[in-house]
């Protein structure tokens, strides 16, 4: 009996059904980031009830990031070998456990288990394999696709970071954390709504696994406890595994990798220090809680506009020109923050950075299936944002320690907006490079032999001069008897 049913497709619906995975995507990103970048709302009510240091109350933060983040390979697994509803209705339940528990908290290191380790893992299992399940759907409108199921994360954070300072005030931080909880569990709704679908892509993929079917059900003829069948086994697996993560040792996607660590110190931190900071400088609470309000609902609209935008005919092919823009601006905005104090000032700020945020946001997607492809897409996404986790880790507390040892957040945020910019730069010049390069192969190419092909994939030319020759000679073999080209 099949273990769930599977719609099969030759090429992505780009609708149909693919719009409910649209919708599902979009409340997992609710319940998933927008909930994470609340929880900076209840960085103030931490440090006055716990009564410790910016730099203790900021390891919660860091902690959810970072565990969603490094986990994201495990929910990418689950995804591919048991099925994605499987792996979202299990991350809810431990996402809603967790809040549930921290409610209970005496001290902060409760907070960092239960808030931080566990709601962490569950939402490692959502959020990575909902956000594939969209690439597998949508091929001519994936931009678009992921602009709206990327958007929850501003939509959430417009509408619950009110909600959560309200909760806050009336059933103090532990009844928010407690309601939170509950809300949360619709993550396993969302789980329901992801339906697989098999693309011809994904049919094909099995013959250049070196483990046939048939290999694999005679392992299951033999009897459970044999040496042999452990090491056969054994064997599938390494071979599978090696094929899902062959992509680690393409060129394109190390450069992005690496611009990807950058990009992820400089991002985390505002979410944390943005309200406390705004609080610092003398806006009120309820006014600094509705920058976050702002800069959410921006986001929807970076979120929607970039993504139709680079769905367009003169954008498509610059796609990754649009998101290195966009990390870069973020950057530029971090430059400016120092000098804002006072809320008129601040709100442009969050409409800005909110709209380049959701911006690069939606093409990280983009961008990583434009270089795997689509069938890699949900172990490279795992793989991407696994690398946020040690970024999301560290550059909370270091911006806590700049603010605690220097007394001001400036420090904190130059660091913060240099790190993007450097990101940005990265992956502008690794493209000049690689075209750079195309050009003088194709140069070295026409100079050589007029008549040599030139065939590129990446950075790897191909040659066949000889080929054609060796069909020429065949032909006239064929044509004059006796005939010999040596």
């Amino acid at each position: 009996m099949a273990k769930g049913t599977r719609v099969r497709s030759t090429s992505p619906p780009d609708g149909g059904w693919g719009w409910m995975i649209v919708a599902g995507c979009f409340l997992v990103t609710i319940c998933t980031r927008a909930v994470t970048r609340c929880i900076s709302i209840f960085f103030v009510e931490f440090q006055t009830y716990f009564t410790q240091d910016y730099a203790q109350t900021a390891w919660i933060h860091s902690i959810i990031d970072c565990v969603t983040m490094l986990c994201a390979p495990l929910g990418s697994v689950v995804s591919n070998h048991l099925s994605c509803q499987v792996g979202i209705m299990l991350g809810g339940l431990l996402a809603s456990t967790g809040l549930i528990l921290g409610s209970f908290a005496t001290n902060l290191k409760h907070l960092y288990l239960t808030l931080g380790v566990l709601t962490g893992l569950g939402f490692a299992l959502c959020y990575s394999p909902a956000i594939a399940m969209v690439g597998k759907y949508f091929s001519r409108r994936k931009a678009l696709a992921y602009g709206i199921a990327m958007s929850g994360s501003g939509i959430g954070t417009f509408v619950l970071a009110p909600v959560v300072q309200l909760l806050i005030e009336q059933f103090s931080w532990r009844g928010a954390l407690l309601i939170l909880g509950g809300f949360v569990l619709n993550l396993c709704v969302c789980g329901a709504l992801m339906r697989p679908i098999t693309l011809k892509e994904d049919q094909t993929t099995p013959e250049r696994n070196p483990i046939s079917r048939t290999q694999k059900q005679d392992f299951k003829r033999v009897a459970p406890c044999s040496t042999l069948t452990k090491k056969c086994v054994q064997t599938c697996l390494c071979c599978s595994l090696q094929q899902e993560y062959s992509f680690l040792l393409m060129s394109d996607f190390v450069v992005l990798a690496i611009s990807v660590l950058f990009m992820a110190y400089g991002c985390s931190p505002l979410f944390v220090y943005l309200v406390p900071y705004a609080v610092s400088v003398g806006v009120s609470h309820q006014q600094a809680a509705f920058l976050m309000s702002i800069l959410g609902v921006i986001d929807i609209v970076g979120n929607i506009t970039f993504g139709w935008l680079t769905d367009r005919r003169c954008l498509k092919n610059y796609r990754y020109v649009c998101y290195l823009f966009a990390v870069g601006l973020d950057g530029l905005c971090y430059l400016c923050l120092p000098m804002l104090q006072s809320f008129p000032l601040l709100v442009p700020f969050s409409c800005t950075f909110g709209y380049f945020d959701g911006a690069y946001v939606t093409l990280i997607p983009v961008v990583t299936a434009e270089i795997v492809g689509t069938t890699s897409l949900s172990s490279a996404l795992g793989v991407v944002y696994f690398l946020h986790a040690v970024p999301y880790l560290v550059s909370p507390p270091i911006a806590g320690w700049l603010v605690d040892t220097t007394g001001s957040y400036t420090a904190a945020f130059l660091l913060c907006g240099f790190s993007m910019i450097f990101s940005s730069v990265l992956l502008g010049f690794a493209r000049l490079v690689k075209k750079r390069k195309k050009t003088q192969l194709r140069f070295l190419a026409k100079e050589s032999d007029p008549k040599l092909q030139l065939w590129t994939n990446g950075s790897v030319a191909y040659s066949v001069a000889r080929e054609l020759d060796h069909k020429d000679d065949q032909c006239v073999a064929l044509t004059v008897p006796g005939y010999n080209p040596t």
